[in-house]
């Protein structure tokens, strides 16, 4: 006959005990001052009164978006280390991603079940597993996992829901938790910066890097003011991104903000497009056309690459600038406007008034707040957080769920130079989630080739001159997700026919099984259901 969790303490009726062991971990987290040995504590108290076998707090790391395992009862040191999934990866992954819990009653017959750690022996024990998400005002923060002996279904739903209460009682101290683990991470002595208020990083922005938090403190100056913002830095940096933040945290925030880019249009345009003309002032002009200074009139009005206006236009927008009226193009009448002006480049204005192309005055002019958005490469603690914003961005677009980046692609992604920034990561994570196979894992098959020539992805050989990255993972690690996850693409396409994927990956069958078994993959899981018709 199976037991729950709670008759380790038979003494008590069922309810009772329940709330003991509510009201004694309610003492243990009002009691202490320190939040680490809190959620020990709790774990260990849990094991006592449970029968619990092991016990898992696992985070997201709300900079970096790992998973990772923050404290653990009945687990080494080594094998919590090892404990780090994707948003989506395995069972905690999953838990963490929807929100909802899973209650696997026996984990050597789930393939979602990873054994990251290689805490369990999947040969020998019948363990069931139970994981249920850790909530704090409607964020899922991180998940609550135990192990215990198999037993029947209706003990381990009744399990879960004790867990999601206790998983509730945790959850302010795990915020808290939360909140320091990429700064505990970064420099274990403590001696860091406090961690970056949410309110400091503007909407739509992703990462939290020494570099990223000066842009969002000089937004944060410049914002409430008038004062015109020059943003410089490499193509697809994000200056547009900025300029539009600087708008909304103004106080015209309501008003419009009007764009162009001087790059795009011809010269004998540009002038039409930033004044407007009057009908019949040049071939064509059929009509009253207002122009972007107009349109702006108490707003903003973002220049990007200004750095490609001829030196008369140069001239006309400083005189703007300086009285802040202007004429349309055939028109006599001058006009005033309210106008914020924000303008962005990625040339080398300074350099080009030393060549003469670029008017000294209009430099110092624009060049009042100037904001420096820093490339990519320069931003090593954000490539993952961003990668991970857009794929799942594209992952929901196309109506995928459950995409996640393999331990491998991550150190491919941080070792890569990204000449391109951000704009260039973006576009090699909508291509990846389209190619990524049944499983959702992005493998390295799925980058383009220029990342490929930036390491060998296992022995994590970079480029000559690129900065060492710690690898995500030991090799063994990273061989049996490599390993694991070209099984399953290999069953996926194969639609379950296990000889025809070992004839593919150059198995044979019995070697197929074996590592089939080793990773706790199951081929029924791939085949099609049959037609009922």
């Amino acid at each position: 006959m199976t037991t729950s969790f709670l008759e380790a303490v038979p003494e008590a009726r069922d309810d009772v005990r329940e709330l003991r062991l509510l009201f004694e971990l309610s003492q243990v987290l009002d009691g202490s001052t320190d939040i680490g040995r809190a959620l020990d504590a709790a774990l260990a108290l849990m094991a006592r009164r449970m029968g619990m076998m092991r016990g898992m707090i696992t985070l997201v790391s709300p900079h970096s978006g790992d998973i990772r395992i923050e404290t653990a009862y009945g687990l080494k040191p080594s094998e919590k280390q090892r404990g780090r999934y994707a948003l989506g990866e395995g069972v905690t992954g999953r838990v963490i991603q929807t929100g909802k819990p899973m209650v696997l009653s026996n984990v050597s017959r789930s393939p979602l079940f990873l054994n990251r750690t290689r805490s369990r022996n999947l040969q020998k024990d019948s363990i069931a597993f139970i994981c249920v998400p850790i909530r704090f005002e409607d964020q899922v923060l991180g998940a609550l996992s135990a192990d215990r002996l198999f037993t029947d279904t209706l003990t381990l739903e009744d399990d879960a829901r004790l867990l999601t209460i206790i998983a509730s009682m945790l959850a302010r101290a795990a915020k808290v938790r939360q909140e320091s683990m990429d700064e505990r991470a970064a420099d274990p002595a403590g001696e860091v910066r406090g961690a970056l208020p949410a309110s400091l990083r503007p909407r739509g922005f992703v990462g939290n890097s020494d570099s990223m938090r000066r842009v969002y403190e000089q937004i944060a100056q410049v914002a409430p003011s008038v004062t015109t913002v020059f943003l410089h830095g490499e193509s697809g940096t994000g200056k547009e991104l900025a300029a539009h933040a600087i708008h909304a945290a103004s106080g015209r925030g309501d008003k419009p903000f009007i764009s162009l880019n001087c790059a795009a249009l011809p010269e004998n345009l540009i002038e039409s497009e930033l004044f407007g003309h009057e009908k019949g002032a040049f071939t064509g002009a059929a009509g009253v056309r207002k122009g972007r200074f107009e349109l702006a009139d108490t707003g903003t009005l973002f220049l990007d690459e200004v750095g490609e206006m001829s030196l008369a236009t140069q001239a006309k927008l400083l005189r703007v600038l300086q009285e802040r009226r202007f004429e349309r193009l055939g028109a006599m009448e001058s006009r005033q406007v309210d106008v914020r002006i924000i303008t962005a480049t990625n040339r080398s204005l300074q350099r080009m008034v030393e060549e003469g192309s670029f008017r000294r005055d209009l430099f110092y002019r624009l060049n009042v707040f100037p904001i420096r958005m820093p490339p990519l490469r320069e931003r090593q603690n954000d490539i993952l957080p961003l990668a991970a914003h857009f794929v799942g961005k594209y992952a929901a677009a196309n109506g995928r769920s459950g995409v996640r980046l393999s331990l491998t692609v991550m150190d491919m992604l941080q070792r890569h130079t990204w000449p391109g920034n951000i704009r260039e990561l973006e576009n090699v994570m909508e291509r990846a989630v389209l190619l990524v196979g049944r499983e959702g894992l992005i493998l390295p098959q799925h980058l383009p080739p220029d990342l490929h020539s930036a390491q060998c992805p296992l022995c994590g050989t970079g480029r000559r001159g690129t900065r060492p990255h710690r690898p995500a993972g030991t090799l063994q690690e990273r061989m049996d997700e490599l390993e694991r996850a070209c099984i399953v693409d290999a069953l996926s396409y194969h639609e379950g026919h296990m000889g025809h994927a070992a004839q593919s990956l150059g198995l044979t069958e019995r070697v197929m099984a074996l590592r089939m078994r080793k990773h706790g993959i199951s081929y029924k899981e791939f085949r099609k259901p049959r037609d009922p018709a």
